[in-house]
């Protein structure tokens, strides 16, 4: 298990290298000059330009620039941003809790509501129970999160007033307070992910239910319950736990239009902001450390498959 461990981890090094001459090579073919942008109403002046340029390295080869950027990222220095003139790492650290918080949330809701609908979806395959849960699936997939955000905010908070429209309150100030601004959004969240979870829990565990070993331990006569939850829901729980860690992964990489609605100050606001403002330090760095999430997600998942199915240690 230890060296299984170290073999995952000493993936994880090359796997960011190769991300990190990514994400540089790509922000490079962005149009528009950042230093033009930077310079504001003295974009004529090619002194100021260059100027600059010189500041920001921007006069230097790309490979020079590259090698120079990843020296930094080693030491933990992901540079400072053009526009706010602050270190990126400090963006990160303030915008990570904002977006951690409303994904947790948004996760809790999509697990508590779509586990549990697959699983009665497949036990109650073509009845009634059955067409609502996929009724419920599809309504939450194909309803866009700007509209569905839209219409709660002129429910709970324009009609009945129960709910603050926008805004945000971190959970250390005012624990009561920040979940009020945050239910909306993550609820928003949480009904797409509960509807994917839920179909692919469903598939899941109509696969598991049509196996030997779920015939056998009925022929045994063990009940019901037992067999859905110990036998079929423990093996039909691994894809459900791939495709988990990758939503999970996706809502803290930053909902971008939730996050616009609500005002809510998170990863996906901030690389909206810097994307329009050519601020590249800070593209650069949130994309890293979205990669380095999602990274670190996928060793979690292994983790998980290891404890939900004890066979998979011995591969």
């Amino acid at each position: 298990m230890a060296f299984w461990l170290l073999r995952r981890v000493g993936q994880i090094i090359p796997t960011l290298l190769i991300l990190s001459f990514m994400i540089f090579g790509l922000q490079q073919l962005m149009p528009g000059d950042p230093a033009m942008i930077l310079a504001g109403e003295e974009r004529g002046d090619p002194v100021v330009l260059q100027q600059i340029r010189e500041e920001l390295r921007l006069d230097r080869p790309i490979w020079e620039q590259y090698l120079f950027w990843v020296g930094n990222v080693l030491q933990g220095d992901f540079g400072w941003s053009w526009r706010i003139r602050m270190p990126v790492s400090e963006l990160i650290l303030q915008k990570l809790p904002v977006t951690a918080q409303l994904a947790t949330m948004a996760f809790i809701i999509g697990v508590v509501i779509g586990v549990p609908m697959g699983i009665l979806s497949a036990t109650r395959r073509d009845t009634p129970a059955d067409w609502a849960a996929n009724g419920i699936a599809l309504f939450g997939i194909s309803t866009p999160n700007f509209w569905l955000g839209i219409m709660m905010i002129l429910l709970f908070s324009v009609q009945l007033g129960w709910l603050p429209p926008s805004g945000y309150v971190p959970l250390w100030e005012d624990p009561v307070q920040s979940l009020a601004t945050t239910i909306m959004p993550a609820f928003v969240l949480g009904t797409g992910v509960a509807s994917v979870l839920m179909r692919h829990t469903r598939a899941a565990m109509l696969t598991a239910l049509s196996q030997d070993y779920v015939r056998t331990a009925r022929a045994k006569g063990l009940a019901e319950k037992v067999v859905v939850w110990k036998h079929a829901l423990r093996n039909a729980l691994i894809p459900v736990v791939t495709l988990g860690t990758i939503e999970f992964g996706r809502l803290l990489a930053g909902a971008v239009l939730t996050e616009q609605i609500f005002t809510i100050p998170g990863f996906g606001k901030l690389v909206v902001d810097a994307v329009f403002n050519r601020d590249y330090p800070v593209v650069q760095g949130v994309v890293l450390a979205t990669a380095l999430i999602f990274v670190v997600l996928s060793l979690v998942a292994d983790l998980l498959y290891m404890a939900i199915n004890p066979r998979l240690r011995a591969a």
